[in-house]
């Protein structure tokens, strides 16, 4: 992760335009200070190189510090007041409502990574929130979706595992109780083939969709969700980046016409955070 960080900082154009400006911040902040002690302690024996030298290294130090990339990075939107955060860390430690990636058909079995993958969110939602007990995940599913009809219900000849009934992308199962709510979004669809499939517009519209149902069931508390699509979807032409950006723009544009929940925290997951640039993040935040 260190080394992560050194190439990003130091390594990019970004990187080294945010330590250049923190160093030029510090440099100006301690020379002033050492110019104020000179006009008031003229007689000072202190050293003219001594304290330039000083000043430029405490200045460069100080300016890598302040640049160095966080795992954790937010942005607070006035006009409406929310705050959107992007941290590394444990999707299930989060407090609030969680966001859980599904597809279509709401697969749940983990027997043998056939269909869900053990460690994957939906591997974990399954035995961190559920202890393993598939069939009372599959009850609750069919209650959630009880008034969602499904568009198609396959053939067991042509699905030789898993569900059946296929429903419109973008459907939202939402678990849980007021205080935890789990919202379960189906932007991936199931093959017969039992490999899941996304793309771009498939996830934009699945968003739409999961904002609205976070708008009704969340009560504005907070969410937090997993980078949707950087898994088993096989999105080929987007990067862990570019899905966060996916994210936020939607977000953000829905939030703007009324407020969906007062903290979105999108998690990237700790084996991941070499395949993001914090301060890149950082910067698209501040542009919207």
């Amino acid at each position: 992760m260190i080394r992560h960080q050194v190439r990003t900082l130091l390594g990019t154009r970004l990187g080294l335009s945010t330590a250049g400006r923190a160093c030029a911040v510090q440099f100006g902040l301690l020379s002033g200070a050492v110019q104020l002690y000179l006009t008031f302690w003229p007689d000072s024996s202190l050293p003219r190189a001594a304290a330039f030298l000083t000043v430029v290294g405490l200045s460069a130090a100080g300016g890598v510090v302040r640049s160095w990339p966080r795992t954790r990075t937010s942005h607070e939107f006035l006009r409406p007041g929310f705050r959107v955060t992007i941290a590394v860390g444990d999707l299930f430690a989060q407090p609030g409502h969680l966001v859980i990636g599904s597809n279509d058909v709401f697969d749940t079995d983990c027997q043998d990574d056939l269909l869900i993958v053990h460690g994957s969110v939906q591997g974990q939602f399954l035995h961190r929130v559920y202890e393993g007990e598939t069939a009372r995940l599959d009850d609750d599913l069919g209650a959630a979706l009880a008034g969602t009809p499904p568009v198609r219900v396959e053939e067991r000849a042509a699905k030789r595992a898993g569900k059946l009934a296929r429903y419109p992308p973008g459907t939202v199962a939402v678990l849980g109780s007021p205080e935890r709510r789990y919202f379960l979004s189906a932007y991936g669809t199931m093959g017969n083939d039992l490999t899941v499939d996304s793309g771009p517009d498939q996830i934009w519209s699945s968003l739409a969709e999961l904002w609205q149902a976070v708008h009704l069931h969340a009560r504005r508390e907070a969410v937090a969700m997993p980078v949707i699509g950087s898994g088993l979807a096989r999105i080929d032409s987007m990067d862990h980046a570019s899905l966060i950006k996916l994210i936020l723009l939607s977000f953000v544009t829905r939030s703007r016409r009324s407020v969906v929940c007062k903290e979105l925290t999108i998690v990237v997951l700790p084996e991941d955070y070499v395949r993001v640039d914090m301060l890149e993040l950082a910067a698209f935040l501040r542009t919207m």
